[in-house]
């Protein structure tokens, strides 16, 4: 039960911030990071049960504008590209107020590509799952609140401060954006 309560607080914690507040903040530190290419597709995005419908080119230039507004801060001289995959989304519809308030789920693989080096960074496509933020309707839910373009961004938005999330991970731990450009 106690890990329950701790997984759900987790949850809790990642879905109440939001993945725009921080883009009038300096960056976080990413080495010699300069994003080239930001590529989203999604030719097999599953839609979630009771979501509303969204078009594939919406999912896809929402991930990529929400992509570039937060990886244009970074001015580094080695170039790097993103291949990002939508595989499922949900974007809530409106529920019932304080008893079923469903939340809008995005989940996507990405994949870094050094230019200079000429290959993956990670051989396996990382998968990143973000909830909207708790600003888009806690209690009667962003289906009532948020348009269908609204809780779209709001997800694609969490999804790209999650890639930063994981980029500043993989470089602490593996260097990825530290040292010479080429082997």
């Amino acid at each position: 039960m106690t890990r329950l309560v701790a997984l759900l607080m987790s949850f809790a914690l990642l879905a109440a911030c939001n993945g725009a507040a921080d883009l009038d903040d300096a960056p976080v530190p990413l080495g010699d990071f300069r994003l080239e290419h930001n590529i989203a597709v999604a030719p097999k995005a599953q839609k979630g049960p009771l979501s509303r419908e969204v078009t594939k080119a919406q999912l896809t230039t929402a991930l990529t504008d929400a992509t570039a507004e937060r990886f244009a801060r970074y001015s580094g001289a080695r170039r790097y590209h993103f291949g990002m995959s939508v595989e499922g989304y949900n974007l809530a519809t409106p529920g019932i107020p304080l008893v079923f308030a469903p939340k809008s789920v995005m989940i996507i693989n990405l994949t870094v590509w050094d230019d200079a080096k000429n290959k993956k960074l990670n051989e396996k496509p990382h998968q990143i799952t973000v909830l909207e933020s708790l600003d888009q309707g806690p209690i009667v839910g962003s289906g009532y609140t948020k348009s269908a373009e609204e809780q779209l961004k709001n997800l694609a938005q969490n999804a790209a401060k999650s890639i930063e999330t994981y980029l500043v991970k993989q470089n602490k731990a593996e260097g990825w954006f530290m040292g010479p450009a080429a082997e």
